[in-house]
């Protein structure tokens, strides 16, 4: 499964909020903005709110998710973004809506006026079922289920496709060269366009009037296309990558710095390719192999990688997370929450459940369900207890009396865990039980909680222990914060209720630091 906390943004929310994502995107020019959709329906955003671009309404930005209510409901199917930033969006239905910036007009309402919130885009496009959006630098492109394109916004280049270079303030269909063939795919460079039919040509317009055929004498079917800020990629029904344009970062993965103005095969000594990932905002490539191993090549966290790198990721998207400028999101991102369980999760699962537990443990007149297999396997003292010469061998419970219900719970959940969740006192008693079985990180652990949570109230209680189940940096830990806080240590119950001795090697000690200096 995707893990969207790799993306700083989304470290803002809660492990609830997280777990409720469905869909998201991160975008904008510094990946400051950040959209996404819940298992509910319902679409959030936050970040900064460059040009109005979280619709909100307002131009505030906020580091709390704010829900658009106009949104609630409707299933997403395509997201892009521009580098206004301008965000189209359409839904399972076919509606098309767009918000942000709007300089060009590439919100299609044929104004100019940024979009404070979400605006169902309608002009020429009546009785027509949108079903993928795509985004330039300030144009838009919309493919219909007909396998039309609509194309309008900045238009220097030609990139809408309608024969001159002015601006489109609608949406208005891509005919020429075009008529009559069905278009299954659409993708944007900072101002150029691109379209595969259903019969796997490319057809582009960068620096053209009119949609030219990319590749008039190719023998193959193109099944995937990618467009960074200013290079091209293509994959081929049978796995084969092709990449032109500016390659001023190695961003075409040809081994060099020279731009390409026709496609060139790249990665042709790897594997078969199945994904191909670039984002008009990056100089940055990936691609997937069918064995799962991930490349990247172009400009990678300033450094330009000139051919294709095998990294450690899983997935085109971490290449993104962690090495493209701005880390934004090259394509709506969905988490496969699956019912599929790692070994550590499937044991979390499976503690104290008394369907197929085969041992339990009886403390404070409870019962906890545990392994056998499990508790020898984690743990020495266990794997000696259950030898044929000792009698817990042969039983089915197992009393526990020398530590609490809530210590002996948490020792046994550890097991299976490797976590441990106790307030301070409770993990004074964990402290022995690990000193006892001997379970040295289970000790690190409890002292880790236990100076997370000491205070004045019960730093003197926390010394003691320390001293008793020999903790020594835990004892040096708890002495120090006495001593800084003496005065209100002094005053506490704890304080006062010391055995003697240790009372007095607390003062002597305390006054070898100067605690009782003017």
């Amino acid at each position: 499964m995707v893990d969207v906390s790799k993306w700083p943004l989304f470290t803002l929310l809660s492990a609830q909020e997280l777990a409720s994502i469905r869909q998201a995107c991160i975008f904008g020019a510094s990946a400051n903005e950040a959209i996404y959709i819940t298992h509910d329906d319902e679409v959030y955003v936050l970040g900064l709110n460059c040009s109005n671009c979280l619709g909100t309404g307002d131009s505030q930005s906020t580091i709390v998710a704010k829900k658009l209510d106009c949104l609630t409901g409707k299933k997403l199917v395509s997201l892009s973004y521009g580098s206004g930033p301008h965000v189209l969006l359409a839904t399972e239905e076919g509606e098309l809506y767009a918000w942000g910036h709007n300089g060009y007009s590439q919100l299609g309402n044929g104004t100019t006026n940024q979009g404070v919130s979400p605006i169902l885009v309608t002009t020429n496009l009546q009785n027509k079922k949108v079903t993928e959006v795509a985004c330039g630098s300030h144009h838009s492109l919309a493919l219909t289920h007909e396998g039309e394109v609509f194309a309008w916004g900045y238009n220097n280049c030609g990139q809408v496709g309608s024969g001159s270079t002015a601006n489109q303030p609608t949406p208005r269909k891509v005919s020429n060269c075009l008529q009559n063939k069905v278009m299954v795919s659409i993708a944007c460079g900072q101002t150029s366009s691109m379209a595969v039919a259903d019969n796997g040509e490319v057809w582009d317009e960068t620096n053209h009037l009119y949609p030219s055929f990319l590749w008039k004498y190719a023998k193959f079917t193109v099944s995937q296309i990618a467009s960074g800020y200013a290079h091209s990629l293509a994959l081929t029904d049978e796995g084969l990558l092709y990449a032109w344009g500016a390659n001023t970062y190695g961003q075409l993965g040809t081994g060099n710095k020279s731009n390409q103005l026709s496609p060139v095969q790249v990665m042709t000594e790897k594997e078969r390719i199945v994904e191909i990932a670039a984002c008009h905002s990056t100089h940055t490539s990936a691609a997937k192999t069918q064995s799962g191993q991930v490349y990247m090549w172009g400009q990678c966290r300033g450094q330009s990688i000139v051919l294709p790198h095998l990294t450690h990721f899983s997935s085109t998207d971490d290449v993104f997370a962690c090495f493209a400028t701005p880390s934004v999101m090259w394509r709506l991102l969905s988490m496969e929450h699956d019912d599929f369980l790692t070994v550590a999760q499937s044991l979390k699962k499976e503690f104290d459940n008394p369907e197929t537990s085969d041992l339990k443990f009886s403390v404070d007149g409870k019962y906890i369900h545990v392994h056998k297999a499990v508790l020898k396997i984690r743990c020495e003292h266990f794997r000696s207890m259950f030898q044929s010469h000792w009698n817990e061998d042969m039983k089915e419970v197992i009393e526990i009396d020398q530590f609490s219900y809530p210590v002996y719970r948490s020792f046994l959940e550890f097991l299976y865990t490797d976590s441990v969740d106790l307030p301070p006192e409770d993990a004074i008693g964990l402290l022995d039980l690990a000193t006892s079985y001997c379970e040295n990180r289970l000790k690190k652990l409890c002292q880790h909680i236990i100076k997370r949570g000491i205070t004045v109230e019960n730093a003197f209680s926390l010394l003691s222990a320390a001293i008793r189940y020999d903790a020594e940096d835990l004892e040096e830990f708890c002495f120090k914060f006495c001593v800084n806080h003496l005065t209100e240590v002094t005053q506490t119950a704890a304080f006062w209720q010391i055995d003697g001795n240790m009372l007095k090697e607390f003062i002597c000690r305390a006054s070898h630091c100067g605690a009782f200096k003017n």
